[in-house]
């Protein structure tokens, strides 16, 4: 008999090896669509066409699965977003510019976007897990921002501001476009073109921080 072509298998006779990324991809989905507490485990496993029992031998429990939706997703653009900033020898306000727009593209343009509204409303009710979120995607995102503004600032690029105070002005209309994605925009309220949007904040944020004339003439 021939071979049965690998995408009509039924996922129990696929490769073991594909079974972990299954699952990634349906928790990822439920997380998104119920929320943290909302999600089952044997949800996630029936989602992703396999048992229970096979979930548990990828992932400990649902804590130990949603940290590995988010280092499988989200951490990957951050070590992208560093790389970039390393190598980067163009002027603070195109590095910004890009940085904000590759964030977008990879995660607040996707589903990866609902975990960030997840994490704001549930955060409160699950410290562990909003500990970790923090370390592995809130503190290293804000760290990114924040050399690209002292960047600036020790290139003459950008006028004297305080870092921190100016990374989190950076990313919090970021997030709040992400949260609009899921609310209003569901609802079909005030659409928000997201394009757009991003251009008018770098084109505010780069003219706030242009240094005064005397120091660029």
């Amino acid at each position: 008999m021939p071979a049965t072509d690998a995408k009509t298998k039924p996922r129990w006779e696929r490769r073991k090896d594909a079974r972990p990324q299954e699952l990634l991809a349906a928790a990822l989905d439920l997380f998104v669509e119920r929320g943290y507490a909302s999600t089952r485990l044997d949800e996630v496993a029936a989602r992703a066409g396999v048992s229970k029992g096979t979930l548990y031998l990828y992932f400990e429990n649902k804590e130990e699965l949603f940290k590995a939706v988010v280092r499988e997703n989200m951490v990957p653009p951050l070590a992208d977003a560093e790389e970039l900033i390393a190598r980067f020898d163009g002027h603070s306000s195109d590095l910004l510019r890009q940085c904000i727009h590759d964030w977008w593209k990879k995660i607040g343009a996707t589903r990866l976007s609902g975990i960030s509204k997840l994490m704001m409303a549930e955060s409160g009710n699950f410290p562990d897990v909003a500990r970790f979120y923090h370390e592995e995607v809130v503190s290293r995102g804000e760290a990114l921002i924040r050399h690209i503004i002292e960047r600036g600032m020790a290139l003459d690029e950008f006028r004297a501001v305080d870092a921190a105070t100016a990374t989190r002005v950076v990313v919090a209309p970021v997030l709040m476009l992400m949260m609009w994605q899921h609310s209003m925009h569901s609802c079909h309220l005030d659409p928000v073109e997201p394009t757009a949007f991003l251009d008018c904040l770098v084109d505010l944020l780069t003219r706030g921080f242009e240094p005064p004339a005397s120091r660029t003439s």
